[in-house]
Order: structure tokens, then C-alpha cells, then sequence
């Protein structure tokens, strides 16, 4: 297991994080859709390639996430994808799961599918290069949720899966997510995360995971988007790293954000804050998909043959992110592009 150790520090090391470019056809179709460029698989490996190829690959990008569609693509110069990737300093890694569908017993809650066949389609990224993989499960808060029936049966598919993955030679990252959505409060978030949490290790310690060899992705203990509370960026921090401290084994070596429905912005600051105020022994960074992309694409979209002016959009959202995993970000260098 000691590959898979390896693996997940490189991953995570030196201010390092992960780049999410796993959205399916369907999300990536509306991505693109949203900013008036035809969604098709050329256009879809075009705006990937441009960031994959660019340079704070080798200074800021740790791993990179991406899609069943996209590990199969080869690039402009002829390389695979995971070749270009790794080649960049970066590893590559794949999205597993199938998508969240209806939970049965619980009209408003879901439950993330695709264990089924999932040993033999890990043998099959594996061979095309990845060494990492993705599980998400999602969770949704209001008076009575996450119900039992969501905690339980969602923490068992991200136990198996995450036992298959590292069989199969590959750092799996368990991401138990709690949507933003709501008028809860912060306090609410940081109990209802507890709960999940801690769930989800109970499983992975049933499926006999080695910690070592994982990588969780949480969300941050935020209020939710409609609640009239506001909590301050240092009350974010302070919650998250209890949260984390109290609920995560010690043996986890890192913990890698995902930025939910935080603006680009909003996930460096906290992220920032997060790192300042962490003394634990885990390694705090960021796994974020639209936080990281989503300047460059608005910029892409005016002229998508700009491949230099793209990059560089990119380039200076990553350094920022790669700032505020090291605590080092301010809103000075953030407007010094």
C-alpha cells in the first residue's frame, strides 16, 4: 500500500491541489451552453486540453479528475490525456461513481450508483493511467435531513467503493457532500457534516480501507445560501477544522476542499483562512472544479482559438488557489493579474 501512500502526498503536496474537471457530457454540455459555445466532444477536449497543457499544471495542479468521455480523448499533440497530464507534472485520475439517482424510502434524498461492474471498469482506467478515483455522495439539509436511511446507505457506497478502488491500485477520494442549499445555519451544517463524517469512516474501516492511501474531499462548514446568518470567513475556518479535527482520522493524510457553491473568490478566502488557522496534521488543500474554471471559460468562450490568453486566466486562478493552500493568499496579489 505504500504506492498508495505515495500517491496521495503527491497529490496534495507543496501548496498543491486538484483540478475537478469530471462534469459529465450533460453538465459539461450546460457549461458550455451558458456561455454560447456548441458542446461537442472536440469543443469539450479543446477548453480540457487548454487548461491541461497549461503551466501552473507543474507549480499548482496536484491531480486532475476527469471524466469517462475525456480519459479516452487524445490530445492535439498526439498524447493521450493522462499522458499529457502526467507529462505535466500532474496525476491523473478518474470520476467512477454513475451519478446520484432517487433513494428509495426517501422521495427527496439520493443515493449514489455505480458499484455495479465498478472492479472491472477500475481495471480498465487503471490501464489508461489513472491512479486516483472519485466517489461522490450527496446529502441535502433541512429539519429532518440527512435522513438515517441517506447517511447510512451513502457511507456503504463510498466504504465499497473506496476498498475496490485501492484494489485496483488507485487512491480513491471519498467526497460525502453537503449541499449549501437552505436556510440552515452554520452551527446546523457543522453537526449534520459531524454526522456524515463519521459514518463514512465507520464504513471505511469495515471495508478495511487504508487511510493512508485516501483523500477526502468535504465541504466547508458553511451557512446555507438562503440563510440570513452571516458568518465571518475566520467563524468558517474555525468550525471546518473542529469539524475535520474531531470527525477524521488522524491517519488521513490530506484533505482536499471542494468549493460547492462558492464563488471563486469565496473559495480562496475561506480556503485561506481555513490554512491560516490550521494546526492539525492534515494536509488542507483544494479539489475544485468550477472555482478553478470557470474565469477561464468566460474567457475562452469570446474566442476559443486564444489558447495563450485562456491559460493565463487559468494560470493565475490556480496560483491563487495554490496561495490560499499554503495560507498565503491576500486580496492584493488576487487583483494583481
Amino acid at each position: 500500500m505504500s504506492d498508495l501512500h505515495n500517491i496521495a502526498k503527491k497529490i496534495l503536496s507543496n501548496g498543491k491541489g486538484i483540478l475537478a474537471a469530471d462534469e459529465s457530457t450533460v453538465t459539461m454540455t450546460k457549461r458550455l451552453s451558458s456561455v454560447n459555445v456548441e458542446s461537442n466532444p472536440d469543443n469539450r477536449l479543446l477548453f480540457r486540453e487548454t487548461l491541461f497543457s497549461s503551466s501552473s499544471m507543474k507549480d499548482c495542479i496536484g491531480g486532475v479528475i476527469l471524466y469517462d468521455e475525456t480519459i479516452k480523448q487524445i490530445s492535439s499533440g498526439g498524447k493521450s490525456i493522462p499522458e499529457l497530464i502526467k507529462d505535466n507534472g500532474a496525476v491523473p485520475g478518474i470520476k467512477v461513481d454513475t451519478g446520484a439517482k432517487d433513494l428509495a424510502g426517501s422521495k427527496n434524498e439520493k443515493i449514489t450508483e455505480g458499484l455495479d461492474g465498478l472492479r472491472e471498469r477500475l481495471k480498465e482506467y487503471y490501464e489508461l493511467g489513472a491512479r486516483f478515483t472519485k466517489w461522490r455522495g450527496v446529502y441535502i439539509i433541512s429539519d429532518n435531513l440527512p435522513s438515517k436511511l441517506s447517511i447510512i446507505s451513502n457511507a456503504h457506497a463510498l466504504g465499497r467503493y473506496a476498498s475496490l478502488a485501492q484494489e485496483s491500485g488507485m487512491v480513491p477520494i471519498v467526497e460525502p457532500e453537503i449541499l449549501m442549499d437552505g436556510d440552515h445555519s452554520a452551527e446546523v451544517c457543522y453537526k449534520k457534516t459531524s454526522e456524515v463524517i463519521k459514518r463514512c469512516y465507520e464504513e471505511l474501516y469495515l471495508n478495511n480501507v487504508d487511510l493512508k492511501g485516501t483523500i477526502l474531499k468535504p465541504n466547508m462548514i458553511l451557512s446555507g445560501t438562503n440563510s440570513k446568518e452571516k458568518i465571518s470567513k475566520s467563524r468558517v475556518a474555525e468550525l471546518t477544522i473542529e469539524c475535520l479535527t474531531n470527525n477524521v482520522p488522524s491517519e488521513v493524510p490530506g484533505i482536499a476542499f471542494l468549493s460547492g457553491g462558492q464563488t471563486e473568490i469565496e473559495a480562496v478566502a475561506n480556503l485561506n483562512e481555513v490554512n491560516k488557522l490550521n494546526n492539525s496534521s492534515f494536509i488542507i488543500t483544494y479539489s475544485y472544479g468550477r472555482a478553478l474554471q470557470q474565469s477561464a471559460l468566460k474567457f475562452w468562450s469570446k474566442d476559443i482559438s486564444n489558447i495563450k490568453g485562456t491559460q493565463e486566466v487559468f494560470n493565475h486562478r490556480a496560483k491563487m488557489c495554490t496561495l490560499a493552500a499554503l495560507g498565503k493568499w491576500t486580496e492584493n496579489l488576487e487583483n494583481s493579474k
